[in-house]
C-alpha cells in the first residue's frame, strides 16, 4: 500500500489550501482514510477521517466547520479542503489510511483516530500560515 500526498505549503490566515492523498496497492474494500498532523508544540492528532463509501466522516474539534474531507468516485483519492486557516494549523500533516475500516466506529463509541490504528502512513507535507 503506498500513499502520496500533494499540496501544501505557505498561505496567509484566513486563506484556504486543498491537500490530496491517493492510496494504491489496496485490493478490499472498507477502509479508512484520513489525515493526522503534528507540530513541534503539540502531539500528534488525527483531525479527519473517511469511511470508505464517504461515510462517516470525523473532524477534531479545532478544524469542525473549517475543514472538509472529501473523495473521488473512485475513492482511491482524498481530498482535505481546508479554509479560514488558522496559524495553529501549521503542521506537517500526513495521509494515513487504516484497512480494517475502523473510523465506521467512530461515531457510535464516541472515539477518536489512534495513530497506532493506521498502518500505512504518507510521506508527510508541510503547511505553514502566517
Amino acid at each position: 500500500v503506498h500513499l502520496v500526498e500533494s499540496g501544501g505549503g505557505s498561505v496567509e490566515t484566513g486563506g484556504s489550501m486543498r491537500l490530496s492523498c491517493t492510496v494504491s496497492g489496496v485490493t478490499s474494500e472498507g477502509y479508512c482514510m484520513g489525515w493526522f498532523r503534528q507540530s513541534p508544540a503539540k502531539k500528534r492528532e488525527g483531525i479527519a477521517t473517511i469511511n470508505f463509501g464517504g461515510e462517516p466522516t470525523y473532524y477534531h474539534n479545532s478544524v469542525k466547520g473549517r475543514f472538509t474531507i472529501t473523495q473521488d468516485n473512485a475513492k482511491t483519492t482524498v481530498f482535505l479542503q481546508m479554509n479560514t486557516l488558522k496559524p495553529e494549523d501549521s503542521a506537517t500533516y500526513f495521509c494515513v489510511a487504516d484497512l480494517l475500516g475502523r473510523c465506521a466506529y467512530y461515531p457510535k463509541y464516541d472515539r477518536r483516530p489512534d495513530p497506532d490504528e493506521y498502518n500505512y502512513w504518507g510521506q508527510g507535507t508541510q503547511v505553514t500560515v502566517s
